[in-house]
């Protein structure tokens, strides 16, 4: 993470970069790119008390979209084919971070056989997260509480009105169609037929619906 700091002191450091931990897989160097993997970072107490995640653990959700901070991801390594070591390098600045978002899964299995469709490569969908700072969910865990149980009203709301919309739509159908029943009925009535009987004096002529 590359940011602008001011130390202590009053020292304004315009690119102050931090090594950011990720998990087991990566810190080990022994990444194997046989799938897509997803690379993470957890942002908890541990690691702000060793000072590896200064920059995230107080940063919320409003304030990230105003924070002046870039990450950049480094991928290194050897071409098994060549034997050439490469380097791959691209960044992210606070307005591409997706605050509450997760990977869609893009790697499915069937009858032994795994399949990726990457065509999801990079797909997110959001999913239930607080706003606040990882420091503040930390000291204050009803945070959490209280936005799952949002969450699920929210849902439950949703749920309502669609099953409300359905009922009404299915109501105007069945109106509709028995309006239309009716005037298709009505059209085909039977018509008034004439028919004429030959008299001595003439024609008489009788009427039958």
């Amino acid at each position: 993470v590359v940011r602008k700091t001011t130390t202590p002191e009053g020292e304004m450091i315009p690119i102050h970069q931090i090594d950011v931990q990720t998990e087991s897989a990566v810190a080990s160097n022994s990444l194997f790119l046989l799938a897509p993997l997803i690379i993470c970072h957890v942002i908890d107490k541990n690691r702000f008390k060793h000072k590896t995640f200064l920059p995230l653990y107080d940063l919320s959700a409003m304030e990230l979209q105003c924070s002046d901070l870039e990450v950049i991801v480094i991928l290194e390594g050897v071409v098994e084919t060549t034997g050439i070591t490469t380097q791959a390098r691209t960044s992210y600045v606070s307005e591409e971070i997706q605050w509450g978002h997760r990977f869609v899964p893009i790697v499915t299995e069937e009858e032994g056989v795994y399949s990726v469709d990457y065509s999801k490569f990079g797909n997110t969908v959001k999913v239930t997260t607080p706003s606040c700072s990882a420091r503040e969910l930390d000291e204050k865990p009803y945070i959490l509480i209280q936005t799952l149980q949002k969450s699920e009203l929210s849902h439950q709301n949703s749920l309502r009105k669609r099953n409300s919309m359905r009922r009404n739509n299915s109501m105007r159908k069945g109106g509709g169609s028995s309006g239309s029943l009716r005037r298709n009925n009505s059209g085909l009535a039977s018509p008034k037929v004439q028919f004429f009987t030959p008299t001595d004096g003439g024609q008489n002529l009788n009427a039958v619906t």
